[in-house]
């Protein structure tokens, strides 16, 4: 079972039904026995990185999670807010994250963006440059659907598993041991998307 955690900030209901769609038992929750229960966490976001720590620092979620995604190993994906929080800072609010991975984010850089306006929304081509599971089996020229205007910077590149072209190449996807991030919505992405996330339930 997939726990998608509800810390007040994501498009939770079309990440369950996506889940639904594929047959994948998942449930919408922030019960601190459902969460250990579950084999796999999933950390969604829509919003604001400040708001979105504030509200796992407030709601105790973030001691819980630190033990069981760094403690206990649990496999756990984030999804575009959901992954920048598991970096340690963002440019977005002056607050510090997760730091679950060796990265920061960052605004795009607009003077490289050649009139391309932020945020970057919209469809876009990835490109895999590592063996992430989560990319097993995708239908030819993988491509996913992209809303944002902060993006992940790694300082362990080993740490990217997938860039996209916005300007500039960013990392889009990330994977380090049992922590897996997304800056793309594998649930608006479609075939692409379903097969992401059947992917991950079947880690």
């Amino acid at each position: 079972m997939i726990a998608i955690i509800n810390y007040g900030l994501g498009n939770l209901t079309s990440i369950l039904n996506m889940h639904k769609r594929l047959g994948i038992d998942a449930i919408i929750t922030n019960d601190e026995q459902e969460l250990r229960n579950a084999e796999k966490l999933l950390l969604p976001g829509v919003g604001h990185f400040k708001k979105g720590m504030e509200n796992l620092h407030s709601s105790g979620l973030k001691v819980l999670l630190d033990e069981l995604v760094l403690k206990q190993g649990k496999p756990v994906l984030g999804i575009c807010l959901g992954a920048q929080l598991m970096t340690a800072n963002s440019e977005e609010g002056n607050i510090i994250g997760l730091g679950w991975v060796e990265a920061e984010t960052v605004a795009f850089d607009k003077t490289k963006l050649n009139g391309l306006k932020v945020p970057n929304m919209g469809w876009i081509d990835i490109q895999v440059n590592d063996a992430n599971p989560l990319f097993v089996n995708l239908p030819p020229e993988p491509r996913f659907y992209h809303v944002h205007s902060y993006h992940f910077s790694f300082a362990q590149k080993a740490q990217v598993s997938a860039t996209a072209l916005y300007g500039y190449e960013f990392a889009t996807a990330f994977k380090k041991n049992n922590i897996y991030g997304t800056q793309f919505h594998p649930e608006k992405s479609h075939k692409y998307g379903m097969k992401l996330l059947q992917n991950f339930s079947n880690l």
